[in-house]
């Protein structure tokens, strides 16, 4: 069956919206663990499968509400205290909420709403496994009663009703005998509609015999009335006599559960309670204006405006519906609140148009930089300062376009916290895991392309960092050991630490495994630097035993690749027996940076702002004639010097004077020698092709307002080449 384009969209936004409930689920989940006790992340959890199942109903995908209603009632007895929240408990949920997560995946790539057999034998599985729990009594008779809320059994009681029965409390009006109408007539007519099991004449209202009207009706009646009829019809039975009688309609027990499934299954959008209600057949269109009229009155007597019943408290205290519905009917309101709110917060934009809108924001700048070069050689006053005005405009434009594309690096760390916890279980571990910074905000598509090596390092440290309880106790550590992921801004592009309280990184055995393997020699001295990074060589491995996790020399030189691939770096800390800290160095963004424009012989060259600390200027001779290396006193400083005239082999004269611009990375600094400073230059990053993939020092490029091209130098590398 083919889908017009407005339900496509309805269908991505359904799976968009669950696989964030479904995340949250993850979170709450992963946080009781932590604290059983926790009711915020029980009713987290709750909110979640709930919404899910009434999303899963309105597009058809019965599997995934039959699985969640299950779910749910589990929920339920948790909440309520009946069945123990143990760890079997918590693995149970998780496993639970893979497969909604495999069954979201299933149904969005399969245009069927059928399970194929192999999910059809995991959701068997896992219901058998909840029906364990279910078949408690205490669970039973929770779930029975979430139903029903606080409406009983007992028949006698106005507000409650029998199990499959309709309740009708009647009052009939003092005129009805006056106007010709016998009140008998109508209870008689209900039988032919149904079967009334229960009535009771209730007189209360009958005065004194000498205050009595033979020719006044004061009688009233409580039914139990079995049918299959709605509530309507039963209404329009009385049609009639409304007007001289009061009738409360109460529905079955198991009609109350009916309405609240009916209120989960009304579309998203914003109704008020009484329409709501109205919708679903639990309360008719007489009842609700009768409800407008009393709340209509209150409104005029009373003195203090918060004093004002709202309907669904007057529809609950005259009777015409009951409070479990009027809960449901509230909540599903809320719901749709917050759906509001949040969507007039936020508003999801595809990635591929988000690129566009930067890449020609790219171009604007490099357009702009264009028109300025010219302007300012027209040397008209008046352009000049209109292109100035302009190029002010495109850079708050650019600023701010980059800005949309900037997100916290939170909701990634949040997602390894179950990687964590699967592993260490898997290895016998126990670790506790931190995580910090999670507001600091990186471009969407770095975080992306950050999530595979981030998982590498944090499986490297569960696995060869951190010990077992046995081990660490041995060693003189707390049993459970400490894995923790950190992000800050520092100098112009952002640190992500992946630190573990291990045993740290044995310079021995890694050197005894690098000459096993053939990646390293046995006659040669290396330094400590030198063999920490032999294990971001290809095949190396310190494994005793190759597990699922590690040991097949596949993962270290994999996360050093794709983070060069991000302009970044990685650099290891790490002291026996106090643990191991990885430290990936990243630029903020992959597309427009600010830059600073120098020119070296003949060619332009761009370095990144931010790692621009200063310039000076110093002599020719003061280079030439130094003794001990390239070291130059930066005001009582030592700061190392590179000859960028020499490194890139350029040749002619050199000036008298060379300036020297002083770039920082990763707590180091270095002077960069060079011929003429040209200033400050907004940056289109343009990438350079695999033709030149071996220019290892220039990180991309960038087109002035020639149309020159100008190379983006590297300088974590040139830091490292130094």
């Amino acid at each position: 069956m083919s889908l017009n384009k407005s339900e496509k969209n309805f269908k991505k936004e359904y799976f968009t919206e669950n696989r964030e409930l479904l995340d949250a689920m993850e979170m709450s989940l992963l946080a009781l663990e932590k604290d059983g006790s926790d009711s915020d992340s029980i009713n987290s959890i709750f909110r979640s499968v709930h919404t899910i199942k009434g999303n899963s109903g309105m597009f058809g995908y019965d599997k995934i509400g039959e699985f969640t209603h299950l779910l749910e009632n589990l929920l339920v007895c948790v909440r309520n205290g009946k069945v123990e929240l143990s760890d079997d408990m918590t693995a149970l949920l998780l496993e639970c909420h893979d497969f909604m997560m495999n069954l979201i995946d299933y149904f969005e790539d399969d245009c069927n709403t059928y399970l194929d057999p192999e999910n059809t034998k995991i959701f068997e599985t896992l219901a058998e496994k909840i029906n364990e729990y279910l078949e408690h009594p205490a669970c039973e008779a929770a779930i029975a009663s979430s139903s029903l809320s606080e409406v009983t059994s007992c028949c006698d009681d106005e507000m409650t009703v029998c199990n499959d029965c309709w309740h009708i409390s009647l009052r009939f009006g003092e005129s009805v005998f006056q106007n010709g109408l016998d009140p008998y007539s109508f209870i008689r007519y209900l039988t032919e509609k149904g079967e009334i099991q229960h009535i009771r004449t209730v007189s209360d209202r009958i005065p004194e015999g000498e205050y009595m009207n033979p020719e006044l009706c004061y009688l009233g009646f409580e039914i139990d009335f079995r049918s299959a009829v709605t509530k309507s019809d039963i209404e329009n039975i009385f049609e009639f006599v409304k007007e001289d009688c009061e009738i409360r309609i109460l529905p079955p027990r198991t009609g109350i559960s009916d309405y609240v499934r009916l209120i989960e299954t009304l579309p998203e959008k914003p109704m008020r309670i009484g329409e709501m209600l109205r919708e679903i057949g639990s309360l008719t269109s007489s009842e609700l204006e009768r409800a407008l009229q009393l709340q209509n009155i209150q409104g005029k007597i009373s003195l203090d405006e918060t004093e004002k019943d709202f309907v669904g408290k007057i529809l609950v205290d005259e009777k015409m519906i009951q409070k479990p519905v009027l809960e449901a009917a509230l909540e599903k309101q809320q719901s749709v609140r917050r759906r509001e709110e949040s969507d007039r917060r936020t508003i999801r934009v595809e990635a591929e148009k988000l690129d566009r809108l930067i890449n020609l924001i790219g171009e604007l700048v490099i357009t702009g930089s264009n028109v300025k070069q010219i302007s300012e050689s027209e040397e008209k006053t008046g352009l000049v300062k209109a292109v100035n005005d302009m190029s002010k405009l495109i850079e708050e434009i650019r600023g701010s376009s980059m800005g949309i594309r900037m997100v916290q690096i939170g909701e990634t760390f949040s997602r390894f916290e179950r990687v964590v916890r699967d592993l260490s279980r898997e290895r016998g571990k126990k670790i506790n895991f931190v995580v910090m910074g999670g507001e600091t905000e990186l471009d969407k598509t770095l975080i992306d392309k950050l999530a595979d090596p981030l998982i590498h390092l944090i499986r490297n440290s569960v696995d060869h960092g951190i010990g077992t309880p046995e081990e660490r106790v041995k060693a003189g550590k707390p049993a459970v050991g400490t894995l923790t992921l950190n992000a800050f801004h520092e100098t112009g592009s952002i640190v992500i630490e992946v630190k573990d309280d291990g045993s740290g990184l044995n310079r021995d055995k890694i050197l005894e495994k690098a000459i096993e393997q053939g990646l390293a020699r046995a006659d040669q001295v290396y330094q400590d630097f030198e063999i920490q990074q032999l294990i971001f060589q290809p095949g190396f491995s310190t494994a005793a035993e190759v597990t699922n996790i590690s040991g097949r020399g596949v993962g270290m030189d994999v996360v050093k690749k794709n983070i060069e691939s991000l302009r970044g770096n990685v650099m290891i800390e790490s002291e026996p027996g106090e643990g191991t800290t990885m430290r990936i160095h990243l630029p903020l963004t992959l597309a427009i940076i600010d830059g600073f424009m120098v020119r070296i012989a003949g060619s332009h060259y761009v370095l990144p702002l931010d790692m621009v600390t200063e310039c000076t200027e110093v002599h020719r001779d003061d280079l030439d004639l130094r003794e001990g290396g390239n070291y130059i006193n930066l005001r009582g400083d030592v700061l190392p010097f590179m000859k960028m005239r020499d490194f890139f082999m350029e040749k002619g004269e050199e000036p008298v004077k060379h300036k020297v611009v002083v770039v920082e990375h990763a707590r180091r600094k270095v002077g960069l020698i060079v011929d003429e400073l040209v200033g400050e230059f907004q940056t289109v990053i343009k990438p350079l092709g695999k033709i030149f993939n071996r220019l290892q020092w220039i990180s991309g490029s960038t087109i002035l307002g020639t149309g020159e091209v100008a190379y983006i130098l590297d300088i974590p590398r040139l830091i490292q080449a130094e």
